[in-house]
């Protein structure tokens, strides 16, 4: 029997790491992510920052210029903050003080109340490599009083010390970007409406000081170590990363911090993707100089996470939950709610027979006269009649009964969000269609929805082996199957127009074309359109939907690798600009391995 005991100051750190959302996660915090973290029992303080966050229609009109600028320009310096006005530097304060130190905070609120300037008058400002709002001088020095009577009552109750900042107070709109978006993002500026409603609330933010200047990272595919000297990586984690830390680590690795477990160790260069600098940081509370009511965050004690874990411990037995911090969880999109925007989901098919059992697969289920026998229980039990025979099956492979599991989950997690599909379209690939059909079975919408099939969306033919393209089944074929296909259908790209081995640049034009009239076919208000087709499809179909140029082919494989069969994305329309932007998808991924055949006879029966 294990009896973990932990320190007043481990739970005190748990607390004040998961923000004192509740009990459980401090628990799960401690008990379960953080076992093994190196530094759980360091005494270092946090770093604290105070801002003033814009809350109502600006803080909307905010975000949105967040998006397009983003959208339109990529990043700059300015989106690894949301926006705000920076009140104070960061400081350094103890766990043992954020209690006092948030009771300071509301004190200083409750005295400003009725001094505080509303509204706070913005001004915008231009520069060569800066757009910003700035705060009218003469209400800035009101602002920067507040600050200052926050840090004496800080330094009273909980002995930290804050230096308020002593700069002029702006919002920071953009940063340090390429000189040729000038124009665009100042545009982008000018719409802002400073005079719009707002309320300022002074928001406490912390973050680890021992990551200050490390780069933030996010995981985005799950990793199991094969070595003692790697991490193990889950989706919704995040790593820090030092660049002085990198003089030892081979091509392709890189090493790392994790943010869920505290463990460094190597881990997958292309397994990750660059996160803004606040993901990171731990909310404390927000307190509003308008609503009666502020919201301190951090209303838990060490000593309720000792009941808590008492209360989990059995006689003489350890905790009976077994739960780690769970990651971050994707915004799920709710289609009934809000104003209705034009979407585009792009799904890979499903796992195809021909990986799964190697190009030979042809001659372990069919005999000299065509008849088909499945040889394992991931075969169909069945397939289609072609009237080119069964040898057309070789360039144009079916999906495995994983592969139709797979399908119908996405299918079902689609139908539990609440996402309706107005629209589908595939790829000819047989793959494709059927991979369609079981998501809409999945949704129960088999018989209402007709799957469009489009030759315009079949992937890159210079990856088709030899000198000719797959023998696609005709559409009446597919709908003989029962794969609910539209027949009355006229595709914007016929097989006709397709040739083997195109030039990468055509791949790329005609998945961006055939997306672009698709859409324009599907142009109703609030319509959603799912595309299923192939793992590069994911990125030839939506990259210059969002005004952004083709990678080169190198870059452009290495995306594509790291697709896995129903990755699932989602693109909205912003506003009715006819400019897209990629959006968490309302559906969970989906992960899943290798499950290599099993031969009893090789490893159970020994002589």
């Amino acid at each position: 029997v294990i009896n973990v005991v932990f320190s007043k100051a481990n739970k005190q750190k748990a607390l004040v790491s998961t923000g004192g959302r509740s009990v459980q996660a401090a628990c799960d915090w401690l008990l379960f992510s953080h076992v093994d973290d190196p530094f759980l029992d360091d005494p270092l303080p946090r770093e604290y920052v105070l801002y003033l966050r814009p809350t109502g229609p600006l803080a909307n009109k905010l975000s949105e210029f967040w998006q397009q600028s983003r959208l339109l320009c990529g990043k700059n310096k300015a989106h690894n903050i949301f926006p705000h006005i920076t009140l104070c530097q960061f400081f350094m304060c103890d766990d043992n003080k954020l209690d006092a130190l948030c009771e300071a905070l509301q004190n200083t609120v409750t005295r400003w109340k009725s001094k505080f300037p509303m509204p706070l008058p913005l001004e915008p400002y231009t520069s060569a490599n800066f757009i910003g709002l700035f705060v009218e001088e003469e209400r800035a020095e009101i602002v920067k009083k507040f600050a200052a009577d926050f840090a004496m009552e800080a330094a009273t109750k909980a002995d930290v010390h804050v230096e308020p900042h002593k700069k002029q107070l702006h919002v920071t709109l953009a940063y340090h970007f390429q000189t040729s978006h000038l124009p665009v993002l100042e545009n982008l500026a000018q719409s802002i409406d400073v005079k719009l409603g707002c309320d300022w609330v002074a928001v406490l933010f912390s973050r680890d000081i021992r990551f200050a200047n490390h780069e933030t990272l996010r995981v985005i595919y799950p990793y199991a170590p094969q070595n003692d000297d790697e991490l193990e990586l889950a989706p919704g984690d995040f790593i820090f990363m030092s660049p002085l830390e990198q003089t030892n680590t081979s091509e392709g690795w890189i090493y790392g911090t994790s943010l869920m477990t505290g463990c460094s160790a190597l881990l997958p260069e292309n397994y990750i993707m660059k996160a803004d600098e606040c993901e990171t940081w731990i909310f404390h509370g927000s307190y509003s100089f308008l609503s009666p009511v502020s919201s301190p965050s951090n209303a838990l004690t060490a000593g309720a996470v000792d009941r808590r874990y008492q209360e989990d411990q059995g006689p003489g037995e350890p905790p009976l939950h077994s739960v780690i911090c769970q990651p971050i969880q994707p915004l799920r999109l709710n289609s009934q709610a809000g104003p209705q925007k034009r979407c585009l989901f792009v799904c890979r098919h499903g796992e195809r027979m021909d990986v799964v059992f190697g190009k030979y697969w042809l001659s372990q289920c069919f005999d000299a006269k065509g008849k088909y026998v499945r040889t394992n229980l991931n075969m169909p039990a069945s397939l289609p009649q072609r009237s080119g025979g069964y040898r057309d099956y070789d360039k144009d492979a079916p999906i495995t009964v994983f592969g139709c599991v797979q399908a119908r989950l996405i299918g079902e997690a689609l139908l539990e969000s609440n996402t309706v599909i107005d629209y589908v379209y595939c790829s000819p690939s047989l793959r494709c269609v059927q991979t369609a059909h079981n998501i809409l079975k999945g949704m129960q919408q088999e018989s209402k929805l007709k799957i469009r099939v489009e030759p315009g969306l079949f992937e890159w033919t210079k990856w088709v082996s030899g000198t000719s393209l797959p023998a696609w089944m005709q559409v009446a074929e597919l709908a003989a199957a029962n794969l609910g296909v539209d027949t009355t259908y006229r595709p914007h790209i016929p097989v006709s127009k397709l040739v083997v081995s195109e030039p990468y640049e055509t791949y790329i034009s005609r998945s961006y074309q055939v997306t672009k009239e698709i859409l324009s076919e599907c142009k109703s208000k609030g319509s959603k359109v799912l595309v299923v087709a192939h793992a590069s499809s994911l990125e030839a179909c939506t990259r210059q939907l969002q005004g952004l140029s083709p990678q080169n082919s190198k870059d452009f494989i290495q995306v594509v690798r790291k697709i896995p069969y129903l990755g699932f994305c989602a693109c909205d329309e912003v506003g009715d600009t006819g400019v897209w932007q990629l959006v968490d998808p309302p559906i969970l991924p989906l992960t899943h391995g290798p499950n290599h055949s099993f031969n009893w006879r090789e490893i159970l029966l020994q002589e």
